[in-house]
């Protein structure tokens, strides 16, 4: 009976946290169609609406291992709730941009409010992602591949919701416009942070923190070769997704309607497949003999992909606007299998005390991936077009394979797989 009832807490806790970072992320995919669309309609070259994002993406590397630390110290629900006030906070920041202001004045505040919104979004994704850890553990006999499967649940769902969130900024804007827009989604978020204080236990996750900066780092191989991927994982998507696929459709005569259309389908897509990829990773007993393997080939796969994409661009092929879409679907898919696969294996490695720690490591990492895409993808597109792009993301992705072979089959703990 008792477990049962733990059972059931574990499943509710976790419903609710993914219902949280359903609507903050919801909110931060419309917030970043929203900058997109009216910096673009305002004449904002590509490369300086990259440079909108660099701060939002900067901050992350920051946020994560402090947001860690203090999840760890604090609770993973106090966390969370900081995450979201934050988000408020740069909501209402953007909201008071002035059209009256200089160009100067009002990239300079816009970058800030970016920062804001940059933190905030990754004190809530370690917050979110620890909670996972520790409800999978409180649920350890559902079966095996418990924390495979909402681990992939979570992702994928969060990435389908950042899709629609595309869609709602570009109407957002249309509708109410740019101010407005941002008011509606500080009241959305207010809603959702009033259901997380009342809902969730106040101490979930607090445990003993790192008393110092050397501890915080000494972190197992299994988690430094990992982030050490998902540095270079997420900097090949970035380098070519950010800027490069949106100018060059642009370029080829697409609208920015039908752009900012094609990224948040495709964005859809590849949440659904990462939740679908519990079912493309053969499981093992121990959580890792088949899992680090998987995480092997599909990195060595999607290393493939920007080259074949990089020779069709290079030898100029026919209707290659829908070569590169093709291109992009593929990558898509095998992005997405190996950012799940990821995703798991940081809290198969981790130790449960300092899952939030451990967790925040590896997303600073992951926003240190992000930072390097965003800022090269602008460097790469103005030196060299859509190739350079692609060649540079081929690049990463080798290294990405090549640390992979480090990754450790064992853990000097029990995982979680059999959870």
């Amino acid at each position: 009976m008792w477990v049962s009832e733990m059972q059931s807490h574990a499943t509710r806790n976790y419903a609710i946290v993914t219902a949280a970072y359903w609507g903050f992320t919801l909110t931060d995919g419309a917030l970043r169609m929203l900058v997109l669309l009216h910096f673009y309609r305002l004449g904002y070259s590509p490369f300086a609406l990259a440079f909108l994002f660099l701060l939002y993406e900067a901050a992350g590397v920051l946020a994560n291992l402090i947001g860690g630390w203090l999840a760890t110290r604090y609770g993973i629900t106090r966390m969370l709730t900081v995450g979201l006030v934050t988000q408020i906070i740069g909501f209402s920041l953007l909201a008071q941009l002035n059209p009256e202001w200089s160009v100067a004045m009002s990239v300079a505040w816009v970058v800030l409010a970016q920062g804001i919104c940059g933190v905030a979004k990754d004190l809530t994704k370690t917050a979110s992602k620890s909670a996972i850890k520790v409800t999978s553990a409180q649920a350890q006999e559902q079966g095996a591949g418990q924390l495979f499967k909402w681990v992939a649940w979570f992702t994928g769902s969060k990435n389908a919701m950042k899709g629609v969130g595309f869609f709602l900024g570009g109407l957002l804007l249309e509708a109410l416009g740019f101010q407005q827009a941002l008011w509606a989604m500080a009241a959305l978020l207010a809603m959702v942070l009033v259901g997380v204080i009342t809902s969730l236990p106040r101490m979930m996750g607090k445990s003993k923190a790192s008393k110092s900066a050397k501890e915080l780092f000494a972190k197992n191989a299994g988690i430094n070769a990992l982030a050490a991927a998902r540095v270079v994982l997420f900097g090949a998507r970035d380098v070519w997704f950010v800027v490069g696929v949106p100018v060059f459709l642009y370029s080829q005569g697409w609208t920015f309607t039908m752009v900012g259309g094609f990224l948040a389908a495709w964005t859809i897509g590849y949440g659904l497949v990462q939740a679908m990829a519990p079912q493309l990773v053969k499981r093992s007993q121990d959580g890792l003999s088949t899992e680090v393997p998987a995480a092997r080939l599909w990195s060595a796969i999607l290393a493939v992909v920007p080259v074949a994409i990089a020779l069709a661009v290079a030898m100029q092929a026919p209707y290659l606007e829908w070569v590169v879409v093709g291109g992009l679907g593929v990558f898509g898919f095998a992005f997405a299998v190996n950012s799940s696969v990821h995703s798991y294996l940081i809290l198969a490695y981790a130790g449960s005390e300092k899952a939030a720690e451990d967790v925040g490591f590896y997303y600073a990492a992951n926003a240190l991936g992000r930072f390097m895409g965003t800022l090269m993808s602008g460097l790469l597109y103005q030196w060299g077009g859509l190739l350079y792009a692609l060649i540079g993301s081929a690049v990463m992705l080798a290294i990405c394979w090549l640390v992979t072979l480090a990754l450790p089959v064992t853990t000097a703990h029990k995982t979680p797989a059999t959870a």
